[in-house]
């Protein structure tokens, strides 16, 4: 039973912490959405793709950002998070996060570890962990999970797309995501967090961009398509608020499934800070993938 629960925690940490990672940066890009589709420039006017095109190069430039966000995902949880990002050469950060609701902040409550820390960097995110999983292995207080690890894990169609998006995330993917869905609107001007934006709105066919810009195999596309159908999800929306100098100040993404609504809201400043992380000490670290292979042949992922 506490392996079984450690096995669960674990689970529930990379899935908060990947979610996190994502939902702070956005979905992965190829780079050619919104360098001149023709399609984007029939269905809206140039100006609301001039001002992101604008947006989605400012963004890239600047490298950097403090981020603050807070994402729920019906019954199943609810967390907030806050910590500096880098996405030159691959996700780089460090970010707090707090399970404040839901069936996976009970889980985490349980095995002694409300807030987690979370480490990102090219080819892995590790969570810091609490409780029973540090008592199980030794005194280990970090898992690592590995990006490669991650899109093995049964080859299922959105567990690579997951890992693909954390890998390649950073906060102008969401641009991109609006340059590249064809359906995009400016809907004013409002003020956030005492900085005055312009509003941009739009509607995402996940699946369809998937396809597009993921760099995912037939067979996982194939799988992904069929898990969103199943799970009730189809498109997103996703809305943004940018400032004079074309930056992400705010930035929210909806969409609704199987297990209920999906909202993610992220707040952006300081763009440049100085971002440092390093991985936590070998000794001081658990590979996820060694969980996995304690499992029964045949289950999967952890239960």
């Amino acid at each position: 039973m506490q392996s079984t629960t450690v096995r669960r925690t674990a689970l529930a940490a990379a899935v908060a912490a990947a979610l996190s990672g994502v939902a702070a940066c956005g979905a992965q890009d190829d780079g050619k959405g919104g360098k001149g589709g023709n399609a984007a420039q029939e269905v809206v006017p140039v100006s609301p793709i001039a001002a992101l095109r604008s947006a989605d190069r400012s963004t890239e430039q600047a490298e950097s950002v403090k981020v603050r966000s807070t994402m729920s995902l019906g019954k199943l949880m609810e967390t907030s998070a806050d910590g500096s990002l880098a996405w030159n050469g691959g996700l780089r950060g460090e970010m707090t996060i707090t399970y404040t609701g839901g069936d996976m902040a009970e889980l985490m409550r349980k095995a002694g570890s409300a807030s987690s820390q979370a480490r990102y960097l090219p080819d892995a995110f590790y969570a810091k962990m609490s409780g029973a999983f540090v008592k199980q292995y030794g005194g280990r207080h970090w898992l690592r999970y590995g990006y490669a690890d991650i899109a093995k894990l049964g080859g299922r169609g959105a567990t690579a797309y997951l890992q693909d998006q954390v890998r390649h995330s950073s906060p102008n993917q969401s641009v991109k995501l609006l340059l590249a869905s064809g359906d995009v609107k400016k809907v004013g001007e409002e003020t956030v967090d005492g900085v005055a934006t312009t509003h941009y709105s739009g509607a995402v066919d996940i699946a369809a961009l998937a396809g597009k810009n993921s760099g995912l195999t037939a067979a996982q596309l194939s799988d992904l398509k069929s898990e969103l159908t199943q799970a009730g999800i189809t498109t997103e929306t996703v809305d943004i608020w940018m400032n004079d100098k074309n930056l992400l100040v705010k930035k929210v993404e909806k969409a609704k499934s199987a297990n209920g609504e999906m909202v993610s809201t992220t707040h952006f400043s300081d763009y440049g800070v100085k971002v440092t992380t390093e991985a936590p000490p070998a000794s001081d670290t658990r590979d996820f993938k060694d969980l996995v292979k304690s499992l029964p042949s045949g289950s999967g992922l952890p239960s």
